[in-house]
């Protein structure tokens, strides 16, 4: 049942749909691995990199709304149950306890690397089907780029 009409033609509305699902997924388990990290990290830069992640968290989750509303306005019930996330989720995670402040910086670094990743064929796959949803892939992927240059300069000098 679609509640909510669109202008997109099906094929069209399939793709963007398939595309903000994925993002959606993406971003809530970003700001999951953002709070793990946040609330177990330790070290001599504890809290320039808690801070840090606290602004990776507020990123991920602001431009899932925008996501999920992207989608509802499609036509398409976005899908952010916590069973949904769980069982789609496959960006590298933190592992159980403790983390050091360097395993945190290369584990945000990984995450948003793959996320951007998979933002950027997103990107290709809505640039005919839906230009408006491929502009704001366009947008949260430019975030995430600055966050993930952002944490990679702190593992500046490389040994």
């Amino acid at each position: 049942m679609t509640v909510v009409k669109s202008t997109l033609p099906e094929p069209a509305r399939g793709i963007a749909g398939e595309a903000l699902q994925g993002t959606l997924v993406d971003l809530l388990g970003l700001s999951l691995i953002g709070k793990q990290a946040h609330w177990n990290i330790v070290g001599p830069r504890f809290r320039a990199i808690h801070l840090q992640l606290d602004e990776v968290v507020t990123a991920a989750r602001g431009y899932a709304d925008t996501v999920a509303e992207r989608a509802a306005a499609l036509g398409l019930p976005p899908d952010g149950r916590p069973e949904t996330i769980a069982s789609a989720f496959t960006l590298p995670g933190p592992k159980d306890g403790w983390l050091r402040d360097t395993e945190v910086v290369q584990l945000l670094v990984d995450a948003l690397e793959t996320a951007i990743g998979r933002l950027r064929e997103r990107i290709d796959a809505t640039e005919k089907p839906d230009p408006v949803t491929q502009d704001l892939l366009i947008g949260i992927t430019r975030e995430l780029e600055k966050q993930r240059w952002m944490f990679d300069a702190e593992n500046w000098p490389r040994d």
